[in-house]
């Protein structure tokens, strides 16, 4: 079956309700492989067989529940797309704010007229039942009336979400109201219970909540914005032998582009001549800009700091390593973490649950409550007037309308996809891209760090670590001797010696004459001088005794390096040592590791000797040697089965199968080939403290999660029950609708700003105090 994966952009949801019904829509079409929605950022990813089902089918299950569904955009039109929604819908909440907030004081005013305080300011007119009902009516058939349209649409098609809760509590206090006002005998409470002030101020806090929300919805994006707004408008380049500008959108891979300093470079390519330093820290989080000659590779979106220079494009669009990084997070964000199972599971039952309970609310205090707790003494809370005689009707409907308003389920569904929202964009910014909230809610759990031992903790290639003499002789004749017996050699220890007396300033001439002795060594002649460097088998071989070396070479060897000695006419002169030698920060990363709580191992195809030079030299816990590659996988999976949950770290692709069975892959390294890896979290530099990054960063995002589910569970477990009156019989407390609107929009709000303060997250090393005291 041909699988196509599409993600499409939903407008009109508000709560997890709303995602819940949308994926059990489009989930219930033939075809559809698996659906995931995410209320932030309104998102629904579906893989489906397009030969069964298709875009327009699936959008139509959408709009069936009244919502819309439209292909997602891609790049700045995505955007701009968002900024002008987010701007329309904070522009008209901010117009029926204007509406709601001076209609309501007044209204206010008027309903407490008499207290002593307002009766000589405010006009005995105000105070009118039927002027109440004059100015309340703008206020909810105004303002309110997108929270009625909205959840009469959902009825229609069996949805129920937050706009019921705010209809149903508006409408009552408000129908409440106009029949006691025309109507004052029917036996609903009379003119005392005419609640016009609770219709009143539950829209105006509601709106106000909704205004809040939309200015501050959208911002646990900004990471996603900020690299959208790093591609360059323009592009100069050199087609048919003239140079030109062109929009960035139209270069063609193997077009030659020129940039100057202070430009942004606008595809990925290769330098083909000119020397600069280009900033790359916004893709990949690397503080120091980095030097670019001839044959380098450029990402599009990085800064030239200085130097001009050209370069030949190699991928442009959507194939640049911007694009794929912008997507890499995107995907994330659209992701679901296990954590929110039981938080969407819990919204997406709690509308129906808030109505069901409010009615057993009315019933109660209406039959049993009112009779035997009742006293017209009693107050609201934070509010100086009593509730005095205003009926059992009145009392009840009170009650049944503050539980309603006061209940947050959204503070429930917004708690886990805003903050992961914020992990995964705070991660871009330091060269981290978690594939999925599931991935940071894993890293979080483990417990055991793996760490391939070449190219991963050691840079791969052999360097010279040690150059020792004997008497008489320079260090620096030792080691030109031994370049020169090596620069005709193929061999990476010879090419190791090569690059060491070069970076020294030695001067390396080729030998008269070469000679190979596979096993043991080279045999060169030079200058009149016969150099001979190899192994004591070869010194044995050519009858030089070598004997009284043998302690600094057996000290050499036990740091798992290896050590050759030089021989200069038939005499001992020194030896060269080489090892694969640590990347930076190994050390301290795995050092910090440990300060986590971490285990450390390490896997790597040599002999034991060297593996356990390697992990004394870093601090690992255990060394597991002589582990073929293809073997590598076997020994994570054999960790795991003795219950520990294990992340291996390697470079993404020798070492693909561990990444694989691990449940936290760790691609290092992958500069901008990140689609091609096969981790779960991807790190875009060759830096080892990135390793201690993404946990910081995976941790921190959870600590967010778990505190704002904890806030929106105590929050309603608390409101709940005293909207309902559970204090009532203790203190004669009443919690008034309006405080109640006020409790829920300021929930709501509290798990956005809570979010938000991840903004200020900065990785330990970026402050040594702290990352010498642990991460």
């Amino acid at each position: 079956m041909a699988v196509e994966h599409q993600t499409f952009r939903i407008s009109g949801m508000h709560c997890a309700s709303c995602t819940s019904r949308v994926e059990e829509a489009i989930g219930l079409l033939d075809g559809i492989g698996q659906v995931t929605v995410s209320l932030e950022p309104g998102l629904a990813r579906v893989a489906f067989d397009p030969a069964r089902v298709g875009p327009a089918r699936i959008k139509e299950a959408v709009a069936d529940l009244g919502y819309t569904a439209e292909d997602k955009l891609e790049g700045q039109a995505a955007l701009d797309r968002e900024q002008a929604l987010r701007q329309a819908e904070t522009a008209r909440q901010r117009r029926w704010m204007l509406v709601a907030w001076p209609l309501s004081m007044l209204i206010m005013a008027g309903t407490f007229r008499d207290f002593a305080v307002l009766r000589d300011v405010v006009p005995e007119a105000l105070g009118r039942p039927l002027v109440l009902l004059l100015l309340t009516t703008p206020v909810v058939l105004g303002a309110g009336w997108q929270f009625f349209v909205q959840s009469a649409r959902g009825l229609r098609r069996g949805v129920t979400d937050m706009n019921l809760l705010y209809a149903t509590g508006i409408g009552a206090a408000y129908l409440i109201g106009v029949l006691n006002t025309l109507f004052p005998d029917a036996g609903f409470g009379g003119e005392r219970a005419i609640f016009f002030e609770s219709a009143a101020l539950l829209t105006a806090f509601i709106i106000l909540g909704k205004y809040l929300e939309a200015l501050t919805r959208g911002r646990t994006s900004e990471a996603i914005r900020k690299l959208l707004s790093l591609k360059p408008a323009l592009a100069r380049i050199v087609r048919d032998g003239e140079e030109r500008e062109v929009p960035a959108d139209e270069v063609r891979a193997g077009d030659v582009v020129l940039v100057r300093p202070g430009e942004r470079i606008p595809v990925d390519g290769e330098v083909l001549d000119g020397y600069s330093a280009v900033d790359e820290s916004m893709l990949t989080g690397e503080s120091f800009p980095v030097e670019k000659q001839a044959g380098a590779t450029v990402m599009g979106g990085t800064l030239v700091k200085t130097g001009a220079f050209r370069f030949r494009a190699t991928r442009v669009g959507s194939e640049t390593a911007l694009a794929q990084i912008i997507r890499f997070v995107e995907d994330a964000q659209a992701s679901k973490a296990p954590i929110q199972r039981l938080a969407d599971w819990v919204a997406g039952h709690f509308i129906l649950g808030v109505h069901a309970l409010a009615l057993a609310v009315f019933v109660f205090w209406f039959l049993v409550g009112y009779r035997v707790f009742f006293d017209p003494a009693s107050s609201f809370i934070l509010s100086p007037g009593t509730l005095g005689a205003i009926g059992v009707f009145g009392f009840a409907l009170l009650l049944s309308i503050t539980v309603l308003v006061i209940s947050c389920p959204c503070a429930v569904g917004m708690a886990t996809p805003s903050a992961m929202m914020a992990g995964t964009g705070k991660g871009a910014q330091h060269g981290v891209l978690f594939k999925g909230a599931d991935a940071i809610e894993a890293t979080t759990k483990l417990d055991t760090i793996v760490f391939d031992k070449t190219g991963t903790l050691t840079r791969g290639e052999p360097s010279v670590t040690e150059v020792l003499t004997v008497a008489g002789i320079r260090r620096e004749q030792v080691l030109g001797w031994a370049a020169v017996a090596e620069v005709a050699s193929e061999h990476p220890l010879g090419e190791a010696i090569v690059r060491a007396a070069r970076a020294e300033g030695l001067a390396v001439e080729r030998p008269d004459s070469f000679e190979a002795i596979p096993g043991h060594g080279v045999e060169a002649a030079w200058q009149g001088r016969k150099l001979l460097l190899g192994t004591r088998r070869l010194m044995a071989l050519r009858g030089i005794d070598a004997s009284g070396e043998e302690p600094r070479l057996r000290a050499l060897e036990s740091e798992g390096k290896t050590a050759m000695l030089l021989a200069v006419d038939d005499r001992l002169a020194g030896i060269v040592a080489c090892a694969d030698t640590l990347k930076p920060f190994a050390r301290e990363t795995v050092a910090a590791l440990h300060r986590m709580g971490l285990s450390t191992l390490m896997l790597t195809g040599d002999n034991r000797r060297t593996a356990d030079a390697i992990a004394r030299a870093v601090g690992i816990d255990h060394a597991l040697a002589e582990v073929l590659p293809e073997a590598k996988a076997a020994e994570v999976a054999r960790l795991q089965g003795e219950g520990r949950r294990v992340a291996m770290v390697g470079d993404g692709i020798n070492d693909a199968p561990a990444l694989a069975q691990a449940e936290v892959g760790i691609a290092i390294g992958s500069g901008t080939d990140v689609a091609k890896e096969t981790g779960h979290v991807i790190l875009l530099k060759d830096d080892l403290r990135d390793v201690v990054v993404a946990l910081e960063v995976a941790r921190a995002t959870m600590r967010k999660v778990k505190q704002n589910l904890f806030w929106a569970f105590a929050y309603n477990t608390l409101a709940i029950p005293a909207g309902a009156g559970l204090l009532y019989p203790f203190w004669r407390l009443v919690v008034s609708p309006e405080l109640a609107a006020l409790l829920m929009a300021v929930s709501s709000l509290s798990v956005t700003l809570n979010t938000l303060l991840l903004k200020g997250f900065r990785p330990a090393f970026s402050d040594p105090a702290r990352w010498e005291a642990g991460a």
